[in-house]
């Protein structure tokens, strides 16, 4: 019995998709619930999977954008059960045969085989030219018969005797070759709506932003203290953006107007906070939304951030843990930047900017000291979010990072609370 694969819809109002790439080769065995093909939407990133086993037809090439509910591929379910062949282990048996009755023929069998290049390509050794020509196999077909690297063949790299003359010519100091050739690829759908909304943003809103600098001392002297007993009782490192997070979700309760949004005429402010957090993935910037992080401890924070993030980067999340934020946090200090404009995640009115750390003098208590400083941004929609809530809101999170234990009461001082005053 033959049964069709369509490809799925990633949401409301989406018509078309991109159909990436195949993780399957036409007329192969496929398993149940086996991840044929990757689907990219302008929304989120989808997996084409296997309804049944049997083998495969495929129907529509890879790269090509095709309608939402279109026949992608087609599965022969008569040919289910049957053994998915293994590339790897043929080939060392057929290699085993081969070279053993080479050693027949060969007085010395454990001679080292002289090795040859194939021009443009990869050394192979005669033996081996031999066994692929008999088995009518390409070098092609030998790489992609490797499906995983051990350690056994990285050391076989090592032990290799480098040559001193092609190392010599590859790091010789020679002038560079001028080239004056382009490279032109596809743009896709999730980098075209993200084009799209990044000038909408510029266009729409009122956009200004305000910064501040926090002393990372505090926050980072609790991580270096308790990191191996926190990583033993979570299973999950302790990072810099729970603690950014947490103390945003505070902030935002102090400042409501920064968590607010414009719906028509009207100003919507949740009373919750469902943080989005911005993650380079390979195929572009996506932001999942950790839900109520008010409510959150930094290790359910760390936990959560961890399983979204990898996720995303794997191409397998969802569009509903991509929408419904109120607020965004972006952290370009892991790629080295010192300050930024960070641009409003719409229809979000604030976004919060995280930078890099650099040891710099500062004044504490009339003397110089050099402590870890990070500037921070707050760019934010100023047709509903004035100067004392924008400035008063990076305020409060500058607050909470250079005394964490704010972080347990509310974002009030501690003192006062102890005091209740």
């Amino acid at each position: 019995m033959l049964v069709d694969i369509k490809v799925p819809t990633p949401g409301e109002s989406v018509t078309e998709v991109e159909l990436t790439n195949w993780l399957v080769t036409d007329g192969d065995i496929v398993e149940k619930d086996q991840e044929l093909a990757e689907i990219e939407s302008d929304k989120a990133t989808l997996s084409l999977l296997a309804a049944d086993a049997g083998k495969i037809k495929i129907h529509i090439e890879g790269g090509e954008t095709v309608k939402v509910g279109a026949v992608a591929c087609s599965i022969d379910t008569s040919f289910a059960g049957e053994k998915v062949i293994d590339s790897v282990a043929p080939a060392e048996e057929k290699s085993e045969k081969v070279v053993s009755k080479e050693t027949r023929h060969e007085p010395e069998a454990e001679k080292k085989e002289i090795i040859e290049e194939i021009p443009g390509s990869v050394k192979v050794s005669p033996i081996a030219r031999e066994i692929m020509k008999e088995q009518q196999l390409n070098v092609d077909d030998i790489i992609k018969g490797l499906k995983r690297i051990t350690s056994k063949e990285v050391n076989l790299v090592l032990d290799q005797p480098v040559d001193k003359e092609t190392d010599t010519e590859q790091f010789s100091l020679q002038k560079p070759a001028i080239s004056r050739q382009e490279n032109r690829q596809k743009m896709t759908q999730l980098r075209k709506k993200l084009s799209q909304r990044l000038v909408a943003v510029k266009n729409e809103t009122a956009m200004l932003t305000t910064f501040n600098e926090v002393d990372m001392s505090a926050v980072m002297g609790l991580r270096k203290k308790h990191q191996a007993a926190f990583m033993e009782k979570h299973q999950v490192k302790l990072g810099f953006m729970s603690f950014f997070l947490k103390a945003a979700s505070l902030a935002l309760q102090h400042h409501p107007m920064v968590n607010a949004m414009i719906d028509g005429d009207e100003i919507v402010m949740p009373d919750y906070t469902d943080l989005s957090v911005a993650v380079q993935t390979p195929k572009g910037l996506m932001v999942p939304v950790i839900r109520n992080v008010e409510t959150l401890s930094l290790a359910a924070i760390e936990l959560k951030l961890k399983e979204l993030a990898g996720k995303a980067r794997k191409g397998k999340i969802s569009l509903e843990e991509m929408t419904g934020g109120t607020f965004t946090i972006t952290n370009g200090g892991v790629f080295g930047s010192m300050l930024s404009t960070p641009i409003i995640n719409p229809p979000q009115s604030a976004i919060l900017g995280m930078h890099n750390i650099v040891e710099r003098p500062v004044a504490i208590n009339g003397k110089v000291e050099i402590r870890p400083m990070m500037y921070v941004a707050l760019s934010y929609d100023h047709r509903i979010i004035d100067g004392k809530d924008s400035v008063g809101f990076l305020v409060k999170v500058k607050e909470m990072i250079e005394n964490p234990l704010q972080l347990i009461v509310g974002g009030h001082d501690p003192e006062k609370v102890v005091l209740d005053i």
